[in-house]
């Protein structure tokens, strides 16, 4: 039996969501009358392939005991089925599904915005007609902010992301921090990583001959070299950043001691700022910071951030570098 004709001009019928289409699945299978693809397809009015789809996941996804019956050319329940399966959520995930669209906000324009929306809009479609979603009435009450956003050329951006996801070398042209000139890179992308709200690409550069770190806005142009280069299987973000104090490690190893008075603690004991931090209580309400670190630009920096209110007392470099750079703050261009 064929799903019925459609006149030429006609619009195509609008797809149903998922869950309805593999609900009236069910029913039909439920009631013994053996239906098949082409039948299914011209009572839901879709193709017959979207059918073969939507079965192959109750089967394999709901664990629906479903088979095809090749004599009467249909599909059958191998065992009863009391009702079709629901997705289940409760209170605390709805909540978290309602502050996942909101985070939303700090992909905006790059190129996860479009996937992560649409992959939010199928879990909503997919949600019983009990729970439904209202995401807008939620602006008031839930938002994401950051100090400072990154500046994106996004055709370049997706170019990055693309050819990460498809281990795909590239030639790039980049600009070194603190310099006017570019240069040209073959880059092999490895990892792209957004750390603190900042985006960076992780890849094995050919004129180095080691993994380094790129920034994308940095990068003036990016094209494909044709050639496929698989990450390889040693290759750890994690291991590659868990001495870093952010994105940039190096070769050393630093034991890092900070004091904060009691304008700043409160703040320092409410985050984990590394994963090897220990915190000391001292006097007048202050705390001490102890960190192990393979580098010391980024805590230099983080440091400074903090005025007065940070003493560094280990390691010594470390204690000079912040004296210098306090000077040269202090000192008047020329």
């Amino acid at each position: 039996m064929k799903p019925p004709s459609r006149a030429k001009d006609a619009p195509l019928p609008r797809s149903r969501p998922p869950l309805e289409r593999m609900l009236r699945i069910h029913q039909a299978i439920a009631s013994r009358r053996y239906p098949n693809a082409t039948t299914l397809a011209g009572d839901i009015e879709v193709v017959p392939k979207t059918i073969h789809r939507d079965i192959d996941f109750m089967r394999d996804r709901l664990g629906l005991p479903i088979e095809y019956d090749g004599r009467k050319y249909g599909y059958y329940y191998t065992q009863e089925v009391s009702a079709f399966p629901t997705l289940q959520i409760t209170e605390g995930e709805l909540f978290a599904l309602l502050v996942a669209e909101k985070a939303l906000q700090q992909y905006r324009g790059t190129t996860f915005e479009k996937p992560l929306l649409s992959a939010l809009r199928k879990m909503e479609s997919a949600l019983p007609d009990t729970i439904s979603l209202h995401l807008a009435d939620w602006d008031q009450g839930i938002s994401f902010r950051t100090s400072a956003e990154p500046i994106l050329d996004l055709e370049i951006f997706d170019t990055l992301a693309k050819a990460t996801a498809g281990h795909r070398q590239l030639l790039v042209t980049y600009r070194k921090p603190g310099s006017k000139q570019t240069e040209q890179r073959t880059l092999d992308p490895y990892h792209l990583a957004n750390i603190n709200g900042e985006w960076f690409l992780f890849a094995f550069d050919h004129l180095r001959q080691d993994i380094r770190t790129f920034v994308p806005s940095r990068i003036h142009s990016a094209q494909p070299t044709g050639k496929t280069v698989p990450r390889p299987h040693k290759f750890s973000i994690e291991k590659i950043l868990q001495d870093s104090f952010g994105v940039h490690s190096g070769k050393g190893e630093f034991r890092v001691v900070i004091r904060f008075d009691a304008v700043a603690a409160d703040y320092i004991r409410e985050k984990r700022w590394h994963p090897s931090q220990e915190l000391r209580e001292v006097k007048d309400r202050g705390v001490e910071l102890r960190l192990k670190l393979s580098s010391l630009g980024e805590i230099q920096r983080w440091i400074l951030g903090w005025g007065g209110s940070a003493v560094v007392h280990e390691p010594p470099e470390l204690v000079a570098a912040i004296r210098r750079a306090a000077q040269r703050m202090l000192t008047p261009s020329t």
